[in-house]
């Protein structure tokens, strides 16, 4: 199934919903530490931090060495930046990356 039918759903609208009423990233913690798995959680920070690395202009290669994501991961996340609906780079994280 495609993200977008998966979005259409309303079990998606309403986590949308959800998420969309947080308001401090104290709230956003213990939604996560409710609702998803640590392995969830540690998926979406690395899917995060490849997005980051490759928006500074790192190589694919530097990326997956640095994150430990596969090259497939990688892939994804870039398609994303590139062709994807912006949601990445309205979140901009507040987060130094080292170099």
């Amino acid at each position: 199934m495609e993200a977008r039918e998966v979005l259409d759903t309303e079990a998606a609208r309403t986590l949308v919903s959800a998420i969309g009423q947080l308001s401090a990233p104290s709230e956003v913690e213990a939604f996560l530490t409710d609702l998803c798995t640590p392995r969830e959680i540690e998926d979406l920070s690395q899917r995060l931090e490849v997005a980051q690395l490759l928006d500074a202009g790192k190589p694919y290669l530097s990326v997956q060495e640095q994150t430990g994501a596969s090259s497939t991961t990688v892939s994804r996340v870039s398609k994303c930046l590139n062709y994807g609906r912006g949601g990445v780079e309205r979140a901009r994280p507040p987060i130094q990356m080292a170099t």
